[in-house]
């Protein structure tokens, strides 16, 4: 029997009504004659809510006492969606990370999976048994709860998905597929039948909110095909698949944006050699994420240097750099969090020269102001001013020749 790893957000699973719905549709995709395990988020809202409860107390709390908090809202929902199959005749046990297990690191809020023994879920399913799984949970090896970071539960279900050697994974959301944009900033945004891993993953890591970067990371690595479908519309999603599977290929298969991000300045820091080092390797032990990096030409003894962080990560990044204020000799830091990063995306850029220059005269044109610039094979980024965002989405989407024939219907891919 195919195995069939079907994972719910938050939206999908909001309230009472919702939750059958779900159930409804894991009912269906058993009836077809699938092995099912399902992976769910907490209610939406309540992750919000534990983690504002965290914040209020303390901005600087304990990490693993943070995991212990915002780890309970997953529990919710598993219960209920259990109880809600039941309901339906058909039989589901709740499971939580620790039950699995699923292992993973000590990074408190932003764990990394080490491993997944699948044995026991594949002998619930062998029993007829729908396992129920807390997304977004994890448990170090002295028993400790982690959580795995905001879509935490997408990683879950790839993960989960790789352990018990499932057909697919389909991942339901309050959309019904992966779009060329925002249909919210740009109304013409277009739906992909396919895409791939590769520009899933850079998507993803740029502001993207359809699925979790880890957790396509996990799926690249495993294999594991994703579909990405709306838990509300009974239509075709996307699929994530290899690039060979991807017929046309185009320059910008994608733009997102992301106002996650708050660029830091250190002004007058010592220019000599390991420097960076010394910075980069200090916000690495505070678990500080940095993107986009930008150095400027040394002068007098002393440089700038520029670079992004999580806008949440803000607070850590300000104690770690000051753990090196010595070290490093910098005059003052400079921060800003209103900004917005803008990307575009596509496996055709290996083939196409000229995608920045275009992207930078579009953005020109319209009198948006460039900051910070990076690069990969496949993607280029620019961090604006955040009042620019939607300007600069809509300019480039329409630069590349994204822009579909019709607007999706009113609530379609919001």
């Amino acid at each position: 029997m195919p195995k069939i790893v079907m994972k719910f957000g938050g939206t999908s699973v909001a309230d009472l009504d919702r939750i059958r719905n779900v159930a409804r549709l894991v009912k269906k995709q058993r009836d077809a004659g699938d092995e099912v395990a399902v992976v769910v988020s907490a209610m939406s809202g309540t992750t919000n809510h534990l983690v504002k409860l965290c914040n209020d107390l303390n901005p600087l709390h304990d990490t693993a006492e943070y995991d212990v908090v915002v780890a309970t809202g997953e529990q919710v929902t598993i219960g209920l969606l259990a109880i809600a199959l039941q309901s339906l005749g058909t039989p589901a046990r709740s499971w939580q990370g620790w039950q699995i297990p699923i292992l993973s690191d000590d990074a408190h809020s932003k764990a990394r999976v080490d491993s997944i023994d699948g044995q026991k879920l594949l002998a619930a399913m062998a029993r007829g048994e729908t396992p129920i799984i807390a997304g977004f949970q994890g448990v170090t090896a002295d028993g400790r709860v982690t959580t795995l970071g905001r879509g935490g539960s997408d990683l879950s279900a790839v993960a989960i998905a790789a352990a018990i050697k499932a057909d697919r994974c389909d991942i339901y959301t309050d959309v019904d597929g992966i779009y060329t944009t925002d249909p919210r900033v740009v109304p013409r945004a277009r739906k992909l039948e396919k895409i791939s891993f590769e520009e899933m993953l850079e998507l993803a890591s740029v502001g993207a909110k359809v699925l979790q970067t880890r957790s396509v990371e996990m799926a690249i690595k495993h294999g594991v095909r994703i579909q990405v479908l709306s838990s509300f519309a009974d239509k075709p999603g996307s699929l994530v698949v290899g690039e060979d599977e991807i017929v046309e290929k185009l320059v910008v298969s994608g733009v997102a944006y992301s106002v996650d991000d708050a660029k830091v300045t250190l002004r007058r820091v010592a220019d000599r050699p390991g420097v960076a080092a010394i910075l980069f390797g200090r916000l690495a032990e505070a678990h500080v994420n940095v993107d986009m990096i930008v150095q400027n030409l040394g002068a007098d003894g002393t440089t700038d240097m520029t670079f992004t962080v999580g806008r949440g990560n803000l607070a850590q990044a300000r104690v770690a750099l000051e753990d090196v204020r010595e070290a490093l000799g910098y005059q003052e830091v400079l921060t800003d969090p209103a900004v917005a990063k803008i990307s575009v995306v596509g496996i055709g850029m290996r083939s196409h020269a000229g995608v920045a220059a275009r992207m930078f005269k579009a953005l020109s044109e319209r009198n948006i102001n460039i900051q910070v610039i990076s690069t990969s094979e496949i993607k280029v980024s620019v961090l604006v001013a955040a009042e620019y965002k939607e300007l600069a989405v809509r300019a480039l989407h329409t630069c590349f020749g994204l822009d579909g024939d019709e607007p999706p219907a009113a609530g379609e891919g919001q």
